[in-house]
């Protein structure tokens, strides 16, 4: 018979052994489901390329909606890139799934209703934080950069550059917005634990300033904008970690001998 592709994650108990051959048929499994979701996504977006353009041009001003381009090929090319990025953009939750299904397992047992409620809060969280980017970071950021030195500069943007920042800071702010799972996600595998987040808060802060800092744009309006609901999302990783975390892996070995 033939094999069927399978979508949820393999049930493999923390004690289980799995050889070299096991390990890297899961791997190649997930990364076929990944490759077939990235395909898919981008057949979706080709084909509706035209309103997906205006929907991305829609945070620009008025006055800078107008992109130019400088060769033969470069709205062809452009529009392969528009739907490439936005492609990623859908595909993104289901990789997320796909390295979480293929990792955690290995560390600690996954009843059906948690794994449902990761898959539910990862597509939530970072539909959140790409919606949160198009309708509040993206319009401020460009009003602010393309009226800067409005008195000295003749700003034109070029389509191929300006598709590239949009679609950069949507993906951002989207895996941004991923940060109460990722925490969560640790906490369960052992790595780390809600009490370690609570005493590290001054160095997630700072790490969330040099990522705002690093991403397109680095303006400190947007800035401000990405950081803020960091810390309420940092507050709920928390509370998850508390929820979902298992002992250290380091503390798991004296706990099974006792």
């Amino acid at each position: 018979m033939p094999r069927t592709l399978r979508i949820a994650p393999k049930r493999v108990r923390s004690d289980d052994r799995l050889d070299l051959t096991e390990h890297l048929g899961e791997l190649r499994h997930r990364l076929i489901v990944s490759a077939l979701a990235l395909v898919i996504a981008f057949a979706g977006m080709y084909a509706i390329h035209g309103q997906l353009i205006e929907i991305l041009t829609w945070p620009l001003p008025a006055d800078h909606q107008e992109l130019i381009t400088l060769s033969p090929t470069e709205p062809f090319f452009t529009t392969l890139k528009v739907c490439f990025w936005a492609a990623i953009l859908v595909a993104l939750p289901v990789w997320l799934y796909q390295l979480y299904a293929y990792v955690i397992p290995a560390v600690s047992d996954q009843p059906r209703r948690v794994m449902i409620a990761v898959v539910t809060g990862l597509a939530a969280l970072f539909c959140a934080g790409v919606a949160f980017g198009y309708l509040v970071v993206l319009p401020v950021a460009l009003d602010f950069l393309t009226g800067f030195g409005g008195e000295t500069f003749n700003t034109q943007l070029r389509a191929g550059e300006y598709f590239g920042f949009a679609t950069t800071m949507l993906l951002a702010s989207g895996l941004m917005f991923e940060v109460p799972i990722a925490m969560a996600a640790l906490a369960r595998m052992g790595v780390a634990s809600a009490g370690l987040y609570r005493r590290q808060w001054r160095v997630a802060v700072v790490g969330m300033a040099a990522i705002a800092a690093v991403l397109p744009g680095g303006d400190p309006i947007s800035m401000v904008l990405l950081m803020l609901p960091q810390f309420v999302l940092y507050g709920v990783g928390i509370a998850l970690a508390a929820e979902f975390g298992q002992a250290p892996l380091w503390r798991r070995s004296d706990l099974d001998a006792v």
